[in-house]
C-alpha cells in the first residue's frame, strides 16, 4: 500500500470517527446575530463548515487557474513553436548531409523564424550557404558561432574547413590550433593539426601533438613509430645543418629507436659516428639493422663505411660479416654477389645470383646477371638476354646487336655522385 493511499484512509477514518461521535452525542447550536437567530444540530453545523471549506479550496484553485490561463496558453504556443523549429532544424541538417541545398536552405529559413536561438540555427544556415556556394555567407555564420561557448567549436571547425577549401593552409593551422585548445582530446582535431604542423615544418609542436594523438589513439598504433621517426629526422637534419653534430646524432638514434627500420635514421647515425672516428660502432649499427630487415641501401652504406684503402677482396670479407646477420635473405645473396663481381670472383657471384635469377628475377638481379655474363665470359648475347628481361622485353635481334652491345657494356658502370648534406655518403654502383 502506498503512502498516499494510507494517508487517505487515515483521513477517512478520522472523518468517520467525527460523524460517529456527533451521531452518538447529539446537541444543538444557537447562532444569534442582531435580529437574526438560527438553531441547528451540531452535526449540521460541522457539515456546513466542511462544505464551506471545500468550496473555498476549490474556489481558490479556480481563481488561480483563471489567472494563469493566459500564461499557460502562451507556454503551449511557445512549446509548439519550438517543436516545429527543432523539427525544421533536424530536417535541414539531414538535407544538408544529403547534399540537398534547396531543402536545407528552406528548412534553415523556417528554423530561423520559429526558434529564437540564433546559435542553434547558424550551423544549418552555414551549411546551407556552403552547399549553395556562398562561401562569404558561410564564413559569417561560422564567425558568429565563435562568441557562444556552446557553438564555438563548431564555428572553428567550419572556418578550418573553409580555409582548407580556399587553400589557405596558414589560416587552417590557426583554426586547428584553436580547435585543439577547445577540445584537445578530439581525434580528428589531433590528426588535422598534426598534418598541418608537419606541412609548416613545426617539428617540435608536431612531436607534442603526435604524443597526444598516441595517447588518445587518434592514429593507428603501427603508424606512430614511423611518424615519430620522420619528425625526429627532420629535427636531426636541422641540427646537422646548424653544426650541432652530437645533438643530431642523438636525435637520429632516437629516430632509429622509434622506427628500427628507418634507413634514413640509420644512415645519418652511422655517418655521424664514422665522422667522429667511431667506425666500428657505425658498422654495428648497420649490422643490427640488417638483422631486422636487409636493404640494398644498408649494403651500400656498409661498403662506404670501409676504411680508406680497403680492397675489393676486403669488401667481400666485410660483406660476409654483414650478411651473416641474415644469411638466407635474398638481399644478403645480392649484396655478396655485388662485392664478388667487384672482386672478379665469378663463381662466388654466380652461386649467389643464379638461384634468385631462376626463381624470381628482379630487374636488378637481371642486370647483375648481364654484367656477370659479359665480364666472366664476354658473352654479349647472354648479357642482352638478361638486359631484355630486366626491362620486360624479348631478346633483341642481330640487327640490333650494336645497340645492345653498348647497353651491355654500360650495364655495370660505376656512377660517382656528390651526395647532398643528408644523403648517403660515398659512391653507389648502378648495379
Amino acid at each position: 500500500m502506498t503512502g498516499r493511499a494510507l494517508f487517505f484512509l487515515v483521513k477517512l477514518g478520522i472523518l468517520g470517527a467525527l460523524v460517529a461521535y456527533f451521531v452518538s452525542n447529539p446537541g444543538a447550536v444557537t447562532i444569534q446575530f442582531q435580529d437574526w437567530r438560527a438553531d441547528m444540530p451540531v452535526g449540521i453545523l460541522v457539515l456546513a463548515m466542511l462544505v464551506l471549506a471545500v468550496l473555498l479550496a476549490f474556489g481558490d484553485r479556480i481563481r488561480r487557474g483563471i489567472v494563469r490561463l493566459p500564461g499557460r496558453i502562451g507556454d503551449y504556443r511557445r512549446r509548439t513553436r519550438q517543436t516545429k523549429g527543432y523539427k525544421a532544424l533536424t530536417q535541414g541538417l539531414v538535407a544538408a548531409a544529403a547534399g540537398d541545398a534547396n531543402e536545407a536552405a528552406r528548412q534553415a529559413k523556417r528554423a530561423n523564424a520559429l526558434l529564437d536561438d540564433p546559435a542553434l540555427t547558424r550551423l544549418l544556415s552555414a551549411q546551407s550557404a556552403q552547399l549553395n556556394g556562398e562561401d562569404d555567407a558561410a564564413r559569417r555564420y561560422f564567425e558568429g558561432m565563435l562568441d557562444d561557448p556552446n557553438t564555438a567549436f563548431m564555428g572553428v571547425r567550419g572556418l578550418m574547413i573553409q580555409a582548407l577549401k580556399a587553400g589557405d593552409r596558414t589560416a587552417a593551422l590557426e583554426m586547428a590550433e584553436r580547435a585543439y585548445r577547445l577540445r584537445p582530446g578530439t581525434p580528428w582535431v589531433l590528426r588535422e593539426l598534426l598534418e598541418l604542423q608537419v606541412e609548416h615544418r613545426q617539428t617540435d609542436a608536431a612531436l607534442e601533438t603526435l604524443d597526444r594523438a598516441a595517447k588518445e589513439r587518434a592514429i593507428p598504433t603501427d603508424e606512430i613509430g614511423r611518424r615519430r621517426a620522420a619528425l625526429l629526422m627532420e629535427r636531426a637534419r636541422r641540427e646537422r645543418r646548424d653544426g650541432l653534430t652530437r645533438t643530431a646524432l642523438k636525435t637520429a638514434q632516437q629516430a632509429r629507436k622509434a622506427d628500427p627500420g628507418s634507413i634514413e635514421a640509420i644512415r645519418m647515425a652511422a655517418t655521424l659516428l664514422r665522422d667522429e672516428g667511431k667506425a666500428r660502432k657505425a658498422e654495428r649499427l648497420v649490422e643490427d639493422a640488417w638483422h631486422i630487415e636487409p636493404d640494398p641501401l644498408l649494403a651500400e652504406l656498409y661498403r662506404d663505411l670501409a676504411p680508406t684503402g680497403t680492397t675489393a677482396l676486403g669488401q667481400v670479407k666485410r660483406m660476409e660479416k654483414l650478411t651473416a646477420q641474415a644469411p638466407d635473405h635474398p638481399e644478403s645473396h645480392v649484396a655478396r654477389a655485388v662485392t664478388s663481381l667487384d672482386a672478379q670472383l665469378w663463381g662466388d657471384a654466380r652461386r649467389h645470383l643464379k638461384p634468385i635469377a631462376e626463381r624470381e628475377p628482379s630487374p636488378r638481379v637481371c642486370r647483375l646477371m648481364a654484367r656477370l655474363e659479359e665480364e666472366e665470359h664476354g658473352d654479349l648475347e647472354a648479357a642482352r638476354t638478361w638486359l631484355a628481361k630486366a626491362v620486360g622485353d624479348e631478346p633483341a635481334h642481330d640487327a640490333e646487336g650494336a645497340d645492345m652491345t653498348e647497353e651491355a657494356e654500360g650495364a655495370h658502370s660505376v656512377v660517382i655522385e656528390t651526395d647532398p648534406p643528408d644523403g648517403p655518403v660515398g659512391k653507389s654502383a648502378a648495379a
